[in-house]
């Protein structure tokens, strides 16, 4: 079984514990997931079964959506409602001020992250630090804030972001940062990812979803699942080759004078079927990756 199942994770599931699940699901330890979620969010984590993990590390798109509730009035250690409260403070600010200092955040910039996350640090996870009490100097990396939405207050002093990211953005650290742009205590209340790089929530399935395709047979399981093409098809132009071409990829040989423009390709053979991407340079064709079985 190969393919990429977009799981739509439940809250109180870490990503760890939805990939530990899938295994027995789908019978197999070949599995690998694009981007963590901490164990309070829900939505988007794609899944990749078998060959297709694979193709984790070659995904060109790597942004994500979420949809983030900020709540003022408050700030703890983990930079969400889970968390141990710090600090509390008058809420003195409203919509109004949160409209003003959003456009602000638009764009390049730095960001710290926070002691609760997944970096490692001489092989350790943060956030097994912080649990212990210690706290270490992180250096800022670079992250670009694409869009911010406001989406309206729920509650009172609660107020729902949209917003789009690239890869590594923490979307605790940018609420924090921007309550205290308002003047304010802040820390997230819900989270949820909308998107993670191509796939969105529609493409999504709730675990009870893949449990009962699994109940009803392989064949539903599978039918749940996405081509592992799907990954490069809004990034990568298709090249059909012809068998003996196709059987230079198999072999590792490269195919010289090819007739199509330099660049990276995912390719397809002349039956249809998904191969896996190649490069021409200098009009020489050459494999990169394949995700088929070598015929």
């Amino acid at each position: 079984m190969q393919g990429i199942l977009i799981v739509d994770k439940p809250m109180d599931w870490t990503s760890f514990d939805v990939v530990a699940k899938l295994r027995g699901v789908l019978g197999t330890r070949k599995l690998g997931h694009s981007g963590t979620l901490d164990p309070m969010a829900t939505g988007v984590l794609p899944v990749f079964c078998g060959g297709a993990s694979k193709a984790v590390d070659l995904q060109l798109n790597h942004n994500k959506s979420y949809r983030a509730v900020l709540k003022l009035g408050a700030r703890t250690d983990t930079g969400d409602v889970t968390g141990t409260v710090l600090e509390t403070a008058p809420v003195t600010a409203g919509e109004g001020e949160l409209l003003a200092v959003l456009p602000q955040f638009i764009g390049p910039q730095m960001q710290v992250p926070p002691m609760y996350s997944a970096i490692k640090l001489n092989g350790q996870p943060l956030y097994k630090l912080a649990r212990e009490g210690v706290t270490v100097e992180r250096k800022a990396r670079p992250i670009e804030i694409y869009s911010i939405t406001y989406g309206g207050s729920p509650a009172e002093n609660e107020y729902v972001l949209d917003v789009t990211c690239s890869k590594g953005t923490y979307i605790r650290t940018l609420l924090e940062d921007i309550a205290a742009a308002m003047g304010q205590k802040g820390t997230m209340s819900a989270l949820r990812r909308t998107s993670a790089g191509v796939y969105t929530e529609a493409d999504a399935h709730t675990l009870e979803e893949i449990l009962a395709a699994k109940e009803q047979g392989m064949d539903a399981l599978e039918a749940l699942m996405l081509p592992v093409e799907s990954v490069f098809e809004e990034s990568l132009p298709l090249l059909v080759v012809e068998p003996w071409v196709e059987q230079h990829l198999y072999n590792g040989c490269p195919t010289s004078r090819y007739p199509a423009a330099d660049g990276r390709y995912r390719v397809r053979n002349a039956a249809g079927q998904f191969l896996g991407l190649a490069n021409i340079v200098q009009g020489v064709l050459r494999v990169e990756k394949l995700f088929v079985e070598r015929n």
